[in-house]
């Protein structure tokens, strides 16, 4: 009997203990299920923290490359190629290089006959000098002749005769014009000596552009004659005259870019620029180096040219090219997403999570702007967390959980 009272106690007090553990399970199962529903209520939005970095616009245009110079080499005289041409395509030439020499026989004879000329007209000259020295020679003695009688004539009057002294002032005076003539003869064969040696020079001159030779530094892209080819005076603008090569200084390019009206102010001389050959698969440096200072009526555009140096002789005159030219620059700018901001009219606003992880939305005043970020004028500070994930649904005063989203950075891009 006790046996059986204490199994029915200990039965008995078994059943209000399980009793009381369902009792606290299913407290706790409500509260866990408030939590989750509370959890469930409060929207989960990324955020990203405005920071201070540089901000920059740019613009990027295509255009080709050209060589900074690029000519056809024509001959000054004309003539027939002697010899082999010195150069063909894709030879490199120093200024000053000769290229090709040219058989000009004219040329040739007539600087024979003005070595000639100058030596008759040498020979002219000496002997007017030496005609000038003899009468000189015979002038002194009847200038000394009569310095002597007119000194005695005039310390003792009437010894010398007045025929006598007027005759030996005679002698003087007339080889003394005749001294006068011979130097005018000089004088005339000295003129006929510098004409000669003129012409020579001029004639010189000429035979001496029978070598053609390289204006600058460059690469010959194209040849047109060949030995013997006979070579036209390219001195007119007629069209069958035949140059010797066509010759690109191709250490230096040009890239002509049109920049459009609405960004004419930004451009300044030496502003650097990255050029990009999407054929060569690489960029260069640039540098901007001429405009034109006025806008075309037809395009609206400016014309602007980029110099690209090629010291290794990588580029190739032709191909295109990307320059990318920087704007406008902020270098400690407070920057914050694009995708962040909310255009409503002409109103700028961003959602913020305040310290309470409470939506707050705040009117902005934008800058700089790229595809990505803009500048910051007003509004924000420093570590404040915008909203960037999706905000339809969102409104002020929410209690938001923030996710920091890592903002991937972009280029700047065009503008």
């Amino acid at each position: 009997m006790k046996i059986s009272c204490w199994c029915a106690g200990a039965t008995s007090l078994s059943v209000l203990f399980l009793a009381g553990l369902s009792g606290c399970s299913s407290s706790e199962n409500v509260r866990a299920g408030n939590v989750q529903a509370q959890d469930a209520a409060v929207t989960t939005v990324g955020v990203s923290s405005i920071t201070r970095k540089p901000i920059f616009r740019q613009l990027t245009l295509s255009s080709e490359l050209v060589p900074f110079q690029e000519i056809d080499v024509f001959a000054k005289e004309s003539g027939y190629i002697k010899g082999p041409i010195l150069v063909d395509y894709g030879s490199r030439v120093k200024a000053g290089q000769l290229m090709a020499t040219l058989e000009i026989p004219e040329l040739e004879a007539q600087i024979q006959q003005d070595a000639a000329a100058i030596k008759s007209a040498s020979d002219q000259v000496m002997r007017a000098q030496n005609e000038i020295t003899s009468l000189e020679s015979v002038q002194r003695v009847y200038h000394l002749a009569y310095t002597r009688l007119k000194g005695v004539s005039d310390s003792r009057p009437g010894l010398v005769a007045q025929q006598e002294l007027d005759a030996a002032q005679g002698k003087d005076l007339e080889f003394e014009a005749q001294i006068e003539v011979a130097k005018a003869s000089m004088q005339a064969a000295q003129g006929q000596l510098d004409a000669a040696k003129a012409k020579q020079q001029h004639d010189q001159v000429l035979l001496d552009y029978s070598k053609i030779t390289a204006p600058f530094d460059g690469v010959v892209t194209q040849r047109y004659a060949n030995e013997g080819t006979l070579m036209q005076a390219g001195t007119s603008s007629s069209a069958n005259v035949l140059p010797l090569v066509r010759l690109s200084e191709d250490d230096l390019f040009r890239l002509q870019i049109p920049v459009p009206e609405s960004y004419v102010k930004y451009i300044r001389i030496g502003d650097p620029v990255q050029v990009r050959v999407p054929s060569l698969d690489q960029a260069f440096p640039g540098k901007v180096a001429r405009f034109s200072t006025d806008v075309a009526e037809q395009t609206r555009t400016m014309h602007t040219e980029v110099d690209v140096p090629n010291p290794k002789h990588v580029l190739i005159p032709g191909v295109y090219a990307e320059a990318t030219l920087d704007l406008e620059r902020k270098n400690d700018a407070l920057v914050v997403p694009l995708e962040a901001v909310n255009q409503s009219g002409s109103q700028t606003t961003v959602f913020l999570a305040d310290a309470s992880n409470h939506l707050v939305e705040r009117p902005v005043k934008l800058g700089l702007q790229t595809p990505s970020e803009a500048e910051v004028l007003e509004g924000l500070s420093k570590g404040d967390k915008v909203v960037v994930s999706d905000r339809s649904g969102l409104k002020a005063g929410m209690l938001v959980k923030p996710q920091v989203v890592e903002q991937v950075p972009m280029p700047a891009g065009n503008q």
